[in-house]
C-alpha cells in the first residue's frame, strides 16, 4: 500500500458527508474475533473534515510500529475517541458476533460523552442494534473509510498492550507474541499447561488443542 492510501480514504468519507450533509463521521471497527484467548475490543474514532492522517490505512496491513505512531496522531486529530473490551466468558456467552456489535455499541456510546454524533460508519456488514444515530454498514471499511482505519488502528493497539500486559501474568502462553491466536506455540502451550481463566472455552482448539494441533502448521492463524 503506498503512503498515500489514506487519501483515498478520506475521500470516501468526504462523500459520505457531502451525501449526508453532515460535518462529522464516527467510524467504528473490532479486532479479536477469531484469537483463542484475550478480549475482543471494539473502538470508536470521530474525525473532522480535513483530518490529516498520513500513513493510515487498514490496521491488518500497518507494522507495530506504525500502528502505535499513528494510534498517537489519531488520538490528537479525532473530535473524540472511545473503545470497549469483551472478555473471554462474555464471547462465550454471547458468540464473536453479537460481541462484536455490543462492543461497537459501547464504544460509540462511551465516544457520545465527549462529542456529538451525527453519523456513524460501521465495519462489516451488520449494521448495529438499537443504535440512537444514522449509521451505515461499509464492507471492507478498513479499508475504504479513514474514520473506519482510525477506529481499526486504535482498536488493534488497545487489544495488543492488553495481550503484552496479559502476558506478564500467564507468561507460559507467549501471548506478547502471538496475541492469543492460534499459533503452533499457543496450541502447543494449551497441550503443555492447558487453558488459563483468558482463554475462549467455547472455542475448539481450546479444549482440544491437540486435535487441532495436527492441522499443518501453515493452515495455523498467524499474527
Amino acid at each position: 500500500m503506498g503512503s498515500r492510501r489514506w487519501i483515498t480514504l478520506r475521500r470516501f468519507d468526504d462523500r459520505t458527508r457531502q451525501r449526508t450533509s453532515v460535518e462529522t463521521l464516527c467510524g467504528a471497527d473490532e479486532v479479536g474475533r477469531g484469537p483463542l484467548a484475550g478480549p475482543l475490543v471494539a473502538a470508536a474514532v470521530c474525525l473532522p473534515r480535513g483530518a490529516k492522517l498520513s500513513g493510515l490505512d487498514d490496521s491488518k496491513v500497518l507494522t507495530p510500529q506504525a500502528r502505535e505512531e499513528l494510534d498517537g496522531r489519531i488520538r490528537a486529530t479525532a473530535l473524540a475517541v472511545g473503545w470497549a473490551v469483551i472478555g473471554p466468558r462474555a464471547v462465550d456467552r454471547l458468540n464473536t458476533h453479537r460481541a462484536s456489535l455490543t462492543a461497537m455499541s459501547r464504544a460509540l456510546h462511551r465516544l457520545s460523552h465527549r462529542a456529538p454524533v451525527e453519523r456513524v460508519l460501521v465495519d462489516g456488514i451488520h449494521p448495529i442494534m438499537d443504535l440512537p444515530w444514522p449509521q451505515e454498514a461499509i464492507v471492507d471499511g478498513d479499508a475504504r473509510s479513514l474514520a473506519i482505519a482510525a477506529a481499526s488502528v486504535v482498536a488493534k493497539c488497545v487489544r495488543d498492550r492488553f495481550m503484552r500486559r496479559l502476558a506478564t501474568d500467564y507468561p507460559l502462553y507467549g501471548f506478547e507474541r502471538h496475541k492469543g491466536y492460534a499459533t503452533r506455540e499457543h496450541l502447543d502451550a494449551l497441550i503443555a499447561h492447558g487453558p488459563c481463566p483468558w482463554h475462549r472455552f467455547s472455542f475448539g482448539p481450546v479444549t482440544q488443542p491437540d486435535l487441532f494441533a495436527a492441522v499443518e502448521a501453515e493452515e495455523l492463524v498467524e499474527v
